[in-house]
Protein backbone atom coordinates (compact mmCIF):
# COMPACT_ATOMS: atom_id res chain seq x y z
CA UNK A 1 0.00 0.00 0.00
CA UNK A 2 1.52 3.30 -1.32
CA UNK A 3 1.37 6.59 2.00
CA UNK A 4 -0.07 9.26 0.20
CA UNK A 5 2.52 12.17 0.20
CA UNK A 6 2.20 14.89 3.35
CA UNK A 7 1.59 18.55 1.51
CA UNK A 8 4.53 21.51 3.10
CA UNK A 9 1.93 22.57 5.65
CA UNK A 10 0.55 19.68 6.84
CA UNK A 11 4.00 18.83 7.38
CA UNK A 12 4.62 21.71 9.35
CA UNK A 13 1.46 21.52 11.02
CA UNK A 14 2.57 17.91 12.58
CA UNK A 15 5.86 19.24 13.23
CA UNK A 16 4.91 21.64 15.59
CA UNK A 17 2.53 19.44 16.97
CA UNK A 18 5.37 16.91 17.47
CA UNK A 19 8.15 18.88 19.19
CA UNK A 20 5.90 21.00 21.62
CA UNK A 21 4.18 17.52 22.44
CA UNK A 22 7.55 15.81 22.65
CA UNK A 23 8.51 18.89 25.27
CA UNK A 24 5.91 19.01 27.50
CA UNK A 25 3.02 16.40 26.87
CA UNK A 26 -0.09 17.86 27.91
CA UNK A 27 0.58 21.19 27.47
CA UNK A 28 -2.58 21.79 25.97
CA UNK A 29 -4.42 21.23 28.92
CA UNK A 30 -3.36 24.36 29.79
CA UNK A 31 -4.61 26.43 26.86
CA UNK A 32 -7.64 24.83 27.22
CA UNK A 33 -9.12 25.44 30.44
CA UNK A 34 -12.79 23.54 30.72
CA UNK A 35 -14.71 24.63 33.51
CA UNK A 36 -16.32 21.97 35.69
CA UNK A 37 -17.64 23.87 38.39
CA UNK A 38 -21.01 23.56 37.55
CA UNK A 39 -21.88 19.91 35.85
CA UNK A 40 -25.15 18.79 34.34
CA UNK A 41 -25.52 15.73 32.27
CA UNK A 42 -28.06 16.25 29.01
CA UNK A 43 -28.51 12.44 28.61
CA UNK A 44 -31.31 10.84 29.72
CA UNK A 45 -30.90 8.41 32.75
CA UNK A 46 -30.54 4.74 31.89
CA UNK A 47 -33.52 2.91 33.58
CA UNK A 48 -32.85 -0.84 34.40
CA UNK A 49 -35.88 -2.19 35.86
CA UNK A 50 -39.48 -1.73 33.99
CA UNK A 51 -42.03 0.51 35.44
CA UNK A 52 -43.69 -2.70 37.17
CA UNK A 53 -39.94 -4.11 38.21
CA UNK A 54 -39.92 -0.74 39.86
CA UNK A 55 -42.96 -1.12 41.55
CA UNK A 56 -42.51 -4.39 42.84
CA UNK A 57 -39.44 -3.07 44.50
CA UNK A 58 -40.97 -0.38 46.29
CA UNK A 59 -43.94 -2.63 47.78
CA UNK A 60 -41.36 -5.20 48.80
CA UNK A 61 -39.89 -2.36 50.86
CA UNK A 62 -43.20 -1.04 52.66
CA UNK A 63 -43.53 -4.65 53.01
CA UNK A 64 -40.22 -4.53 54.93
CA UNK A 65 -41.03 -1.36 56.90
CA UNK A 66 -44.47 -2.26 57.83
CA UNK A 67 -43.98 -5.95 58.72
CA UNK A 68 -40.64 -6.40 59.53
CA UNK A 69 -39.48 -2.84 60.82
CA UNK A 70 -36.14 -1.27 61.20
CA UNK A 71 -34.12 -1.10 64.69
CA UNK A 72 -33.68 2.15 65.92
CA UNK A 73 -31.75 2.19 68.80
CA UNK A 74 -31.79 5.72 69.88
CA UNK A 75 -34.53 7.10 71.92
CA UNK A 76 -35.21 10.40 70.52
CA UNK A 77 -35.91 8.51 67.22
CA UNK A 78 -37.89 5.91 68.33
CA UNK A 79 -39.71 8.39 70.10
CA UNK A 80 -40.11 10.72 66.47
CA UNK A 81 -41.55 7.58 65.32
CA UNK A 82 -43.79 7.31 68.27
CA UNK A 83 -45.39 10.55 67.56
CA UNK A 84 -46.11 10.57 64.16
CA UNK A 85 -48.09 6.67 64.97
CA UNK A 86 -45.48 4.50 63.78
CA UNK A 87 -45.52 1.26 65.82
CA UNK A 88 -42.50 1.10 68.51
CA UNK A 89 -40.92 -1.68 70.23
CA UNK A 90 -38.58 0.14 72.70
CA UNK A 91 -37.55 -3.64 74.25
CA UNK A 92 -36.21 -3.86 71.08
CA UNK A 93 -36.04 -1.10 69.30
CA UNK A 94 -38.11 -2.13 66.57
CA UNK A 95 -40.19 0.59 64.59
CA UNK A 96 -42.94 -0.57 62.11
CA UNK A 97 -43.38 2.75 59.36
CA UNK A 98 -46.56 2.23 57.82
CA UNK A 99 -46.80 3.66 53.89
CA UNK A 100 -49.09 6.78 54.53
CA UNK A 101 -46.05 8.05 56.88
CA UNK A 102 -43.64 7.23 53.81
CA UNK A 103 -46.17 9.17 51.84
CA UNK A 104 -46.29 12.20 53.65
CA UNK A 105 -42.11 12.28 54.27
CA UNK A 106 -42.16 11.97 50.64
CA UNK A 107 -43.90 14.87 50.10
CA UNK A 108 -42.37 17.35 51.94
CA UNK A 109 -38.54 16.32 50.97
CA UNK A 110 -37.07 18.73 48.27
CA UNK A 111 -36.42 16.99 45.03
CA UNK A 112 -33.65 20.09 44.23
CA UNK A 113 -31.52 22.54 46.58
CA UNK A 114 -28.53 24.45 46.65
CA UNK A 115 -25.29 24.47 48.81
CA UNK A 116 -23.41 27.40 49.40
CA UNK A 117 -20.01 27.44 51.21
CA UNK A 118 -17.88 29.97 51.85
CA UNK A 119 -17.40 30.76 48.62
CA UNK A 120 -20.37 30.91 46.68
CA UNK A 121 -18.97 30.53 43.51
CA UNK A 122 -18.54 26.96 44.49
CA UNK A 123 -21.86 26.14 45.83
CA UNK A 124 -23.74 23.23 44.35
CA UNK A 125 -27.04 21.80 43.51
CA UNK A 126 -28.41 18.80 44.30
CA UNK A 127 -31.34 16.92 42.36
CA UNK A 128 -32.76 16.72 38.76
CA UNK A 129 -29.78 16.70 36.29
CA UNK A 130 -26.77 18.44 38.19
CA UNK A 131 -24.11 15.73 38.69
CA UNK A 132 -21.64 16.85 41.90
CA UNK A 133 -18.71 15.16 43.19
CA UNK A 134 -16.82 14.79 46.55
CA UNK A 135 -13.39 13.35 47.00
CA UNK A 136 -12.36 9.90 48.55
CA UNK A 137 -13.92 10.05 52.88
CA UNK A 138 -12.56 7.70 55.56
CA UNK A 139 -10.11 5.29 54.59
CA UNK A 140 -7.43 5.16 57.32
CA UNK A 141 -4.34 4.71 55.42
CA UNK A 142 -2.73 6.78 52.85
CA UNK A 143 0.09 5.43 50.07
CA UNK A 144 1.49 7.32 47.24
CA UNK A 145 4.21 6.37 44.94
CA UNK A 146 7.10 8.65 46.77
CA UNK A 147 6.58 7.92 50.32
CA UNK A 148 4.51 4.33 50.09
CA UNK A 149 2.07 3.25 52.46
CA UNK A 150 1.32 4.70 56.23
CA UNK A 151 -1.46 5.47 58.45
CA UNK A 152 -2.99 9.08 57.74
CA UNK A 153 -1.64 11.73 59.49
CA UNK A 154 -2.94 15.64 59.66
CA UNK A 155 -0.15 16.49 57.05
CA UNK A 156 -1.84 13.75 54.63
CA UNK A 157 -4.99 15.32 55.19
CA UNK A 158 -4.15 18.99 54.88
CA UNK A 159 -2.18 17.88 51.38
CA UNK A 160 -5.84 15.53 49.90
CA UNK A 161 -7.59 19.03 50.97
CA UNK A 162 -5.33 20.84 48.68
CA UNK A 163 -5.55 18.28 45.81
CA UNK A 164 -9.66 18.72 45.94
CA UNK A 165 -9.31 22.86 46.09
CA UNK A 166 -7.04 22.81 43.10
CA UNK A 167 -9.18 20.48 40.80
CA UNK A 168 -12.93 22.13 39.40
CA UNK A 169 -14.02 18.75 38.78
CA UNK A 170 -14.24 18.05 42.71
CA UNK A 171 -17.02 19.95 43.81
CA UNK A 172 -16.21 18.98 47.53
CA UNK A 173 -14.92 17.44 50.14
CA UNK A 174 -15.59 13.72 51.37
CA UNK A 175 -15.33 13.00 55.46
CA UNK A 176 -11.98 12.96 56.57
CA UNK A 177 -10.33 11.74 53.41
CA UNK A 178 -7.52 10.79 55.09
CA UNK A 179 -8.33 10.83 58.95
CA UNK A 180 -5.55 12.30 60.98
CA UNK A 181 -4.60 9.28 63.91
CA UNK A 182 -2.28 10.98 65.37
CA UNK A 183 -4.97 13.01 67.09
CA UNK A 184 -7.31 12.61 70.03
CA UNK A 185 -10.45 10.29 68.25
CA UNK A 186 -12.34 12.66 70.96
CA UNK A 187 -11.51 16.31 69.22
CA UNK A 188 -10.10 15.07 65.59
CA UNK A 189 -12.96 16.03 64.11
CA UNK A 190 -12.39 20.31 64.94
CA UNK A 191 -9.11 19.80 63.22
CA UNK A 192 -10.59 18.16 60.24
CA UNK A 193 -13.75 20.69 59.94
CA UNK A 194 -10.93 23.65 60.58
CA UNK A 195 -8.51 22.32 57.99
CA UNK A 196 -11.80 21.95 55.67
CA UNK A 197 -12.88 25.57 55.85
CA UNK A 198 -9.50 27.23 55.58
CA UNK A 199 -7.52 25.17 53.38
CA UNK A 200 -10.86 24.72 50.70
CA UNK A 201 -13.65 26.90 50.28
CA UNK A 202 -15.87 24.27 48.52
CA UNK A 203 -18.30 22.11 50.89
CA UNK A 204 -17.39 19.83 52.90
CA UNK A 205 -18.67 16.27 54.73
CA UNK A 206 -19.70 16.57 58.61
CA UNK A 207 -18.85 13.34 60.99
CA UNK A 208 -22.16 13.05 62.13
CA UNK A 209 -21.37 10.28 65.01
CA UNK A 210 -23.96 12.08 67.46
CA UNK A 211 -25.24 15.43 67.59
CA UNK A 212 -22.23 17.20 68.90
CA UNK A 213 -19.98 16.20 66.11
CA UNK A 214 -22.50 17.11 63.57
CA UNK A 215 -23.38 20.80 65.67
CA UNK A 216 -19.85 21.80 65.21
CA UNK A 217 -19.25 21.11 61.55
CA UNK A 218 -22.75 23.31 61.10
CA UNK A 219 -20.80 26.23 63.57
CA UNK A 220 -17.86 26.17 61.60
CA UNK A 221 -19.61 26.20 58.47
CA UNK A 222 -21.46 28.65 59.29
CA UNK A 223 -18.33 30.72 61.07
CA UNK A 224 -16.31 30.72 57.58
CA UNK A 225 -18.97 31.86 55.89
CA UNK A 226 -20.00 34.97 57.54
CA UNK A 227 -23.07 34.52 58.39
CA UNK A 228 -26.05 33.54 61.08
CA UNK A 229 -27.70 31.21 61.79
CA UNK A 230 -31.28 32.03 59.93
CA UNK A 231 -28.99 32.17 57.22
CA UNK A 232 -28.04 29.19 57.71
CA UNK A 233 -30.79 27.71 58.01
CA UNK A 234 -32.26 28.76 54.85
CA UNK A 235 -29.18 28.34 53.26
CA UNK A 236 -27.60 25.14 53.99
CA UNK A 237 -23.83 24.59 53.41
CA UNK A 238 -23.68 21.09 54.70
CA UNK A 239 -23.56 17.56 54.09
CA UNK A 240 -23.31 14.57 56.59
CA UNK A 241 -23.68 11.02 55.40
CA UNK A 242 -25.69 8.88 57.83
CA UNK A 243 -24.57 5.36 56.75
CA UNK A 244 -27.24 2.62 58.04
CA UNK A 245 -26.09 -0.45 60.05
CA UNK A 246 -27.07 -3.53 57.41
CA UNK A 247 -29.49 -5.29 57.91
CA UNK A 248 -32.21 -2.52 59.02
CA UNK A 249 -30.43 -1.21 62.46
CA UNK A 250 -29.47 2.63 63.38
CA UNK A 251 -27.34 3.07 65.82
CA UNK A 252 -28.37 5.46 68.46
CA UNK A 253 -24.63 7.87 67.24
CA UNK A 254 -26.16 8.19 63.39
CA UNK A 255 -29.56 8.42 64.79
CA UNK A 256 -28.50 11.40 66.71
CA UNK A 257 -26.67 12.80 63.88
CA UNK A 258 -29.09 12.67 61.25
CA UNK A 259 -31.85 14.67 63.48
CA UNK A 260 -29.26 17.04 64.28
CA UNK A 261 -28.15 17.83 60.57
CA UNK A 262 -31.94 17.68 59.56
CA UNK A 263 -33.51 20.04 62.67
CA UNK A 264 -30.43 22.73 61.61
CA UNK A 265 -31.83 22.60 57.45
CA UNK A 266 -28.66 20.69 56.32
CA UNK A 267 -28.13 18.06 54.06
CA UNK A 268 -28.34 14.58 55.02
CA UNK A 269 -27.18 11.54 52.80
CA UNK A 270 -29.10 8.38 53.56
CA UNK A 271 -27.22 5.59 52.59
CA UNK A 272 -27.20 1.65 53.83
CA UNK A 273 -24.28 -0.60 53.09
CA UNK A 274 -25.31 -3.27 51.52
CA UNK A 275 -23.22 -6.14 50.47
CA UNK A 276 -24.89 -8.96 48.82
CA UNK A 277 -24.12 -11.97 50.10
CA UNK A 278 -23.28 -10.68 53.28
CA UNK A 279 -25.62 -8.08 54.67
CA UNK A 280 -28.56 -8.87 52.17
CA UNK A 281 -29.67 -11.63 50.52
CA UNK A 282 -27.35 -12.29 47.03
CA UNK A 283 -29.86 -11.82 44.71
CA UNK A 284 -30.18 -8.11 43.39
CA UNK A 285 -34.17 -7.64 43.80
CA UNK A 286 -33.57 -8.57 47.63
CA UNK A 287 -31.22 -6.44 47.82
CA UNK A 288 -32.85 -3.68 46.39
CA UNK A 289 -35.80 -4.02 48.48
CA UNK A 290 -33.86 -3.69 52.07
CA UNK A 291 -31.67 -0.80 50.74
CA UNK A 292 -34.88 1.10 49.65
CA UNK A 293 -36.44 -0.21 53.14
CA UNK A 294 -33.49 1.42 55.22
CA UNK A 295 -33.30 4.18 52.82
CA UNK A 296 -36.31 5.70 52.97
CA UNK A 297 -37.22 4.79 56.89
CA UNK A 298 -33.74 7.48 57.24
CA UNK A 299 -35.55 9.87 54.67
CA UNK A 300 -38.70 9.91 57.07
CA UNK A 301 -36.71 10.53 60.42
CA UNK A 302 -35.47 13.91 58.49
CA UNK A 303 -39.02 14.71 58.10
CA UNK A 304 -40.14 13.93 61.22
CA UNK A 305 -37.05 16.36 62.67
CA UNK A 306 -37.72 19.25 60.25
CA UNK A 307 -40.60 18.80 57.17
CA UNK A 308 -38.71 19.97 54.30
CA UNK A 309 -35.03 19.27 54.73
CA UNK A 310 -33.06 18.75 52.33
CA UNK A 311 -32.11 14.97 51.80
CA UNK A 312 -30.47 12.52 49.92
CA UNK A 313 -30.95 8.61 48.90
CA UNK A 314 -28.18 7.35 48.81
CA UNK A 315 -27.17 3.93 47.54
CA UNK A 316 -24.12 1.29 48.01
CA UNK A 317 -24.99 -1.62 46.95
CA UNK A 318 -22.66 -4.29 45.52
CA UNK A 319 -21.69 -7.89 46.20
CA UNK A 320 -18.79 -9.78 48.27
CA UNK A 321 -16.53 -12.31 46.53
CA UNK A 322 -18.28 -15.71 47.56
CA UNK A 323 -14.70 -17.17 47.42
CA UNK A 324 -13.35 -15.12 50.48
CA UNK A 325 -15.94 -13.14 51.53
CA UNK A 326 -14.08 -9.80 50.66
CA UNK A 327 -16.02 -6.52 49.25
CA UNK A 328 -15.95 -6.48 45.60
CA UNK A 329 -16.46 -2.74 43.94
CA UNK A 330 -16.63 -2.00 40.17
CA UNK A 331 -18.16 -4.96 39.59
CA UNK A 332 -21.58 -5.63 36.81
CA UNK A 333 -23.64 -5.99 39.90
CA UNK A 334 -22.63 -2.50 41.50
CA UNK A 335 -23.67 -0.99 37.96
CA UNK A 336 -27.04 -2.76 37.94
CA UNK A 337 -27.90 -1.34 41.75
CA UNK A 338 -26.42 2.03 40.39
CA UNK A 339 -29.07 1.89 37.51
CA UNK A 340 -32.23 0.58 39.43
CA UNK A 341 -31.10 2.74 42.37
CA UNK A 342 -31.23 6.18 40.53
CA UNK A 343 -34.70 5.17 39.29
CA UNK A 344 -36.06 4.70 42.80
CA UNK A 345 -34.38 8.15 43.49
CA UNK A 346 -36.28 9.51 40.76
CA UNK A 347 -39.32 7.64 41.53
CA UNK A 348 -39.84 9.55 45.05
CA UNK A 349 -38.28 12.98 43.73
CA UNK A 350 -35.62 12.55 45.58
CA UNK A 351 -31.74 14.20 44.69
CA UNK A 352 -29.28 10.36 44.26
CA UNK A 353 -25.99 9.70 45.78
CA UNK A 354 -24.24 7.02 44.67
CA UNK A 355 -19.92 6.03 44.70
CA UNK A 356 -16.73 5.99 42.70
CA UNK A 357 -15.44 2.78 43.85
CA UNK A 358 -12.03 0.20 43.93
CA UNK A 359 -11.21 -3.26 45.06
CA UNK A 360 -8.06 -2.51 43.62
CA UNK A 361 -4.76 -2.73 45.59
CA UNK A 362 -2.53 -0.68 44.15
CA UNK A 363 -2.83 1.75 40.69
CA UNK A 364 -3.14 -0.31 38.11
CA UNK A 365 -5.26 -1.81 34.94
CA UNK A 366 -7.63 -3.10 37.49
CA UNK A 367 -8.48 0.10 39.88
CA UNK A 368 -8.84 2.03 36.22
CA UNK A 369 -11.76 -0.80 34.68
CA UNK A 370 -12.73 -0.93 38.30
CA UNK A 371 -13.15 3.07 38.92
CA UNK A 372 -14.78 3.51 35.28
CA UNK A 373 -17.45 0.67 35.77
CA UNK A 374 -18.47 2.59 38.37
CA UNK A 375 -18.72 6.23 37.18
CA UNK A 376 -20.04 5.23 33.81
CA UNK A 377 -22.89 3.72 35.70
CA UNK A 378 -23.05 6.73 38.40
CA UNK A 379 -23.34 8.94 35.18
CA UNK A 380 -26.07 6.81 33.22
CA UNK A 381 -27.97 6.75 36.76
CA UNK A 382 -28.16 10.92 37.12
CA UNK A 383 -26.17 10.46 40.31
CA UNK A 384 -26.23 13.96 42.08
CA UNK A 385 -23.63 13.54 44.74
CA UNK A 386 -20.47 11.37 43.59
CA UNK A 387 -19.32 10.17 46.84
CA UNK A 388 -15.78 8.58 47.01
CA UNK A 389 -15.26 10.07 43.74
CA UNK A 390 -10.99 10.78 43.90
CA UNK A 391 -8.48 8.68 45.07
CA UNK A 392 -10.66 5.35 46.97
CA UNK A 393 -8.42 2.38 46.97
CA UNK A 394 -8.57 -0.92 48.55
CA UNK A 395 -12.31 -1.10 49.19
CA UNK A 396 -12.15 2.36 51.11
CA UNK A 397 -9.25 1.35 53.25
CA UNK A 398 -7.12 3.35 51.67
CA UNK A 399 -7.15 7.06 49.75
CA UNK A 400 -4.01 6.98 46.75
CA UNK A 401 -2.25 10.25 45.68
CA UNK A 402 -2.30 8.67 42.33
CA UNK A 403 -5.51 7.21 41.80
CA UNK A 404 -6.74 10.53 43.25
CA UNK A 405 -5.27 12.92 39.57
CA UNK A 406 -6.58 9.31 37.25
CA UNK A 407 -9.91 9.92 38.85
CA UNK A 408 -9.52 13.34 37.92
CA UNK A 409 -8.98 12.39 34.83
CA UNK A 410 -11.80 9.83 34.76
CA UNK A 411 -14.11 12.51 35.69
CA UNK A 412 -13.71 15.06 33.67
CA UNK A 413 -13.79 13.12 30.41
CA UNK A 414 -17.47 11.80 31.74
CA UNK A 415 -18.44 15.38 31.79
CA UNK A 416 -16.80 16.30 28.54
CA UNK A 417 -19.18 13.13 26.93
CA UNK A 418 -22.23 14.30 29.03
CA UNK A 419 -22.28 17.96 27.21
CA UNK A 420 -24.87 19.24 24.94
CA UNK A 421 -24.03 18.81 21.28
CA UNK A 422 -23.87 22.79 20.08
CA UNK A 423 -25.25 23.02 16.49
CA UNK A 424 -25.36 26.34 15.01
CA UNK A 425 -23.80 27.18 11.80
CA UNK A 426 -20.00 27.33 13.46
CA UNK A 427 -20.08 23.79 14.31
CA UNK A 428 -22.04 22.32 11.35
CA UNK A 429 -18.93 23.65 9.34
CA UNK A 430 -20.15 24.02 5.96
CA UNK A 431 -17.81 26.58 4.30
CA UNK A 432 -14.73 24.59 5.81
CA UNK A 433 -16.38 21.32 4.12
CA UNK A 434 -17.41 23.28 0.96
CA UNK A 435 -13.97 24.61 0.50
CA UNK A 436 -11.52 21.89 1.14
CA UNK A 437 -11.19 20.03 -2.17
CA UNK A 438 -12.31 16.40 -2.39
CA UNK A 439 -9.21 13.80 -1.20
CA UNK A 440 -7.75 17.25 0.68
CA UNK A 441 -7.23 17.85 4.58
CA UNK A 442 -8.53 20.39 6.96
CA UNK A 443 -5.41 21.27 9.18
CA UNK A 444 -4.42 24.09 7.33
CA UNK A 445 -8.20 24.97 6.96
CA UNK A 446 -8.92 28.52 8.99
CA UNK A 447 -11.63 27.04 10.71
CA UNK A 448 -9.61 24.32 12.08
CA UNK A 449 -6.79 26.87 12.72
CA UNK A 450 -8.94 28.87 14.38
CA UNK A 451 -9.96 25.82 17.03
CA UNK A 452 -7.11 23.66 16.94
CA UNK A 453 -5.82 24.71 20.54
CA UNK A 454 -8.94 23.89 22.48
CA UNK A 455 -11.22 21.99 20.07
CA UNK A 456 -11.01 18.48 21.34
CA UNK A 457 -10.22 17.35 25.11
CA UNK A 458 -6.68 18.32 26.23
CA UNK A 459 -5.81 15.52 28.78
CA UNK A 460 -4.22 16.14 31.62
CA UNK A 461 -2.32 12.58 32.21
CA UNK A 462 -2.75 10.81 29.02
CA UNK A 463 0.33 10.68 26.88
CA UNK A 464 -0.59 10.48 23.31
CA UNK A 465 3.03 10.53 21.75
CA UNK A 466 4.09 7.75 18.84
CA UNK A 467 6.18 4.86 20.98
CA UNK A 468 9.86 6.16 20.26
CA UNK A 469 8.91 9.18 21.46
CA UNK A 470 7.71 8.22 24.26
CA UNK A 471 10.63 5.44 25.01
CA UNK A 472 13.40 8.31 24.80
CA UNK A 473 11.69 10.54 27.43
CA UNK A 474 11.53 7.78 29.47
CA UNK A 475 8.67 4.93 29.27
CA UNK A 476 6.61 6.95 32.04
CA UNK A 477 3.52 4.97 33.09
CA UNK A 478 0.44 6.48 33.41
CA UNK A 479 1.21 5.99 37.52
CA UNK A 480 4.19 7.46 36.72
CA UNK A 481 2.98 10.60 35.23
CA UNK A 482 -0.05 10.96 38.02
CA UNK A 483 2.99 10.98 40.59
CA UNK A 484 4.65 13.72 39.01
CA UNK A 485 0.87 15.10 38.49
CA UNK A 486 0.12 15.74 42.23
CA UNK A 487 3.21 17.14 42.91
CA UNK A 488 2.92 19.64 40.72
CA UNK A 489 -0.68 20.28 41.83
CA UNK A 490 0.73 20.57 45.46
CA UNK A 491 2.97 23.00 44.59
CA UNK A 492 0.83 25.17 42.38
CA UNK A 493 -1.81 25.29 45.70
CA UNK A 494 -2.49 28.34 46.88
CA UNK A 495 -5.08 28.98 50.19
CA UNK A 496 -8.05 30.77 49.55
CA UNK A 497 -8.00 34.18 51.54
CA UNK A 498 -10.05 34.01 54.53
CA UNK A 499 -11.46 36.76 56.29
CA UNK A 500 -9.00 38.06 59.42
CA UNK A 501 -12.18 38.50 61.41
CA UNK A 502 -14.06 35.02 60.31
CA UNK A 503 -9.99 33.07 60.69
CA UNK A 504 -10.21 34.47 64.30
CA UNK A 505 -13.89 33.73 65.35
CA UNK A 506 -12.85 30.24 63.63
CA UNK A 507 -9.70 29.29 65.80
CA UNK A 508 -11.25 30.60 68.61
CA UNK A 509 -14.25 28.17 68.37
CA UNK A 510 -12.13 24.83 67.84
CA UNK A 511 -10.08 26.03 70.93
CA UNK A 512 -13.02 26.56 73.17
CA UNK A 513 -14.78 23.36 71.66
CA UNK A 514 -11.66 21.34 72.02
CA UNK A 515 -11.42 22.49 76.07
CA UNK A 516 -15.01 21.48 76.75
CA UNK A 517 -14.74 17.89 74.99
CA UNK A 518 -11.24 17.42 76.98
CA UNK A 519 -13.11 18.14 80.05
CA UNK A 520 -15.42 16.16 79.90
CA UNK A 521 -13.72 13.15 78.74
CA UNK A 522 -11.51 13.60 82.00
CA UNK A 523 -14.82 13.73 84.50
Amino acid sequence: MMVQPVCPEVAAIMSRRKRSRTSNPGSASQRAKRDYRQVRTSLDPVNLLSADQLETIHEASLRILEEIGIEFMGVRARTAFRDAGAEVDDDSGRVRIDRELVTRALASAPAEFTLTPRNSERRMTLGGNHICTASVGGPPRVHDCVRGKRNASLADYHEILKLVQVHDVVHCTGNQPAPPLELPAGTRHLDCYHAAATLTDKCFFNTSIGSARALDGIEISRISRGIGMEEMLAAPSCLTVISVNSPRRFDSEMAEGLMTTAEYGQCSVVTPFTLMGAMTPTTLAGALSQQNAEALSGIVLTQLARPGAPVVYGSYTSNVDMRTGSPAFGTPEYARAVLASGQLARKYGLPFRCSNSASANCVDAQATWEAEMSLWACFLAHTNMVYHAAGWMEGGLCTSYEKFVLDVELLQMMVEVVQPVAMDAEQLAWEAISQVPTGGQFFDHPHTLGRYRDAFYASTLADWRNYEVWKEDGELSATDRATALWQKRLADYREPVLPADRREELDAYVARRRNEITREAQA
